[in-house]
């Protein structure tokens, strides 16, 4: 279980390096998407809800992003 955690502190941490954008808000929302899997395994509310919120946050520019692109 302490895998998946470590892996989500990665990508996270990965997706602050990223200079485009889109990549970043990609490699967040794999690593909040594993912080909800985890927030499960260990049923904490607070950090399901709050990784839940991220990766809505990311996935709503990410879909704007990509619709410019098609533009």
């Amino acid at each position: 279980m302490d895998f998946i955690g470590y892996a989500a502190s990665a990508f996270v941490l990965l997706s602050f390096v990223m200079k485009k954008m889109i990549l970043l808000r990609i490699i967040n929302v794999i690593g909040c998407s594993l912080f909800v899997i985890y927030g499960v395994l260990l049923w904490s509310f607070p950090i399901i809800l709050t990784n839940v919120a991220i990766v809505l946050v990311n996935t709503y520019f990410v879909v704007r992003i990509l619709g410019k692109q098609k533009e």
